[in-house]
């Protein structure tokens, strides 16, 4: 089946849904969210089988890598039950291959992620120390065209100000102030809907390894450029 027609009715159960945010609609029409739900399991297992062909995943499976549909709302102003998409993620396997991937499936705002979104405060001075002392290389990575043209720029929050222990004045003070690192690209319906859209999903996370493979490289490694593992 293609994989285009897989979301096909997930994404009509989510317009429906956006209609009906509220738990006695869900409750009665839980056959449509559980069949829409599958859909996106088997989806989700296209995405990993082809990812485990350039890289190891430690995520077992495409349910494993779902995120729950229903919300959190503790602490939130909006109050609705239900998010108005399907998203999940793929971890990778051991501590030499850092970095995660995202994938947010949503009618209109479709898109990947990628990178490494809430680094301890171990793994971020580490991080800051090797991109201080040679900051060309990422610079590199993500001033290369085929990264300009698949996420545009690197993304993540910032310091309004230079990190504690370094300098504002520091050459690399642009690349110091990330509290995260991460990238996104996004995709528009009519791709979305192409037959074995996973592949795209898929090529772009590819698009993201020479990112990937460098913050790994940062992270098991001293200054020196020796393993830590």
């Amino acid at each position: 089946m293609p994989a285009s027609s897989l979301l096909a009715q997930p994404f009509e159960f989510l317009h429906i849904l956006k209609l009906n945010n509220n738990r006695e609609w869900f409750n009665k029409n839980k056959d449509q969210y559980l069949e829409a739900h599958q859909q996106v399991i088997t989806f989700a297992d296209l995405l990993l089988a082809e990812l485990n062909k350039t890289d190891v995943i430690e995520t077992v499976s495409g349910k494993k890598s779902l995120y729950r549909i229903y919300r959190d709302v503790r602490f939130s102003k909006d109050k609705t039950p239900y998010s108005l998409y399907f998203g999940g993620g793929f971890r990778r396997a051991t501590a030499e291959r850092r970095g995660g991937y995202y994938f947010h499936l949503e009618p209109g705002n479709t898109y990947v992620g990628g990178g490494f979104w809430g680094p301890n405060s171990q793994d971020m001075m580490h991080i800051r120390k090797h991109l201080q002392q040679e900051p060309g290389v990422l610079r590199d990575i993500i001033e290369h065209k085929d990264f300009k043209k698949n996420f545009g720029v690197l993304r993540g929050d910032q310091l309004k100000r230079a990190p504690k222990g370094f300098d504002v004045d520091d050459p690399a003070i642009e690349l110091l102030r990330y509290k995260q690192y991460w990238v996104r690209h996004e995709f528009d319906m009519k791709e979305v809907m192409q037959p074995n859209f996973h592949l795209s999903i898929v090529k772009q996370f590819q698009q993201m390894r020479p990112f990937f493979d460098y913050m790994s490289e940062i992270l098991t490694s001293n200054l020196n450029g020796e393993s830590i593992l």
